[in-house]
């Protein structure tokens, strides 16, 4: 590859992109890759005051810039209310995106019980699409969202099963470190979107693969040649 490998995280809301993959954000960063954060929909009027709003965006650069980030876009689409948008016009929202970072992994939040993470899910997956822009993403992969993920109803929903494990045991203090940054959003344990349960989690999941820590993904697609697992 002659330019640097890019990464694209397509969040639902400011700090999804912290929960589900700081730790690897920060080691593709590090290794030279270019990394772009796409937030969706975001904690402003009706539901939310423009206030919070705007601290939530300032916490979300303050967050990106520690973990290395090349490129912040910020949607600002009201959360929770995503359904009132044309399912044609809200594709093609998230594909512009991905037209234009063209990257080379592609996270997307995990179908779970937020409207908002189901509705990103199923844009991610038309703009991910082996064909046009997604033709050369080499992996697409859903990462899971402590508050939201883990609370789907076993059986009845897809439960999330890691079928990859990114080693981030040098990069789990960025990771706590830039959800510290949202200081309107991290909560005091034992509540699930807590400093202590995103360490935890990291520790197990590292400890089923054999590291550390770790970050889980479910896979997609990959569509990488055998070559590029040598290095």
């Amino acid at each position: 590859m002659s330019r640097a490998p890019r990464l694209l995280v397509i969040a639902p809301h400011p700090d999804d992109e912290v929960l589900g993959a700081g730790g690897t954000i920060a080691r593709f960063a590090k290794k030279g890759g270019e990394v772009t954060i796409l937030t969706v929909a975001a904690h402003m009027p009706p539901l939310y005051t423009q206030a919070v709003h705007e601290q939530t965006v300032r916490e979300a650069k303050k967050a990106h810039a520690l973990m290395g980030v090349r490129e912040s876009v910020f949607l600002d689409k009201p959360a929770v209310l995503l359904g009132q948008i044309p399912v044609s016009e809200f594709n093609g929202m998230i594909l512009d995106v991905v037209k234009r970072a063209q990257p080379d992994v592609l996270l997307v939040p995990y179908y779970d019980r937020h409207i908002d993470h189901r509705l990103i899910f199923d844009a991610c997956m038309v703009a991910a699409r082996p064909v046009g822009a997604g033709k050369n993403i080499g992996v697409v992969a859903a990462y899971e969202t402590l508050s939201e993920t883990h609370w789907n109803a076993p059986h009845l929903e897809p439960n999330f099963t890691p079928s990859w494990v990114v080693d981030v045991t040098d990069f789990i203090d960025t990771k706590i470190a830039a959800m510290r940054c949202y200081e309107s959003q991290i909560h005091p344990f034992p509540e699930p979107r807590s400093a202590e349960a995103l360490r935890a989690l990291a520790l197990f999941r590292g400890s089923q693969a054999g590291f550390g820590y770790g970050e889980g993904f479910h896979v997609l697609r990959m569509g990488l040649g055998a070559e590029s697992l040598v290095a």
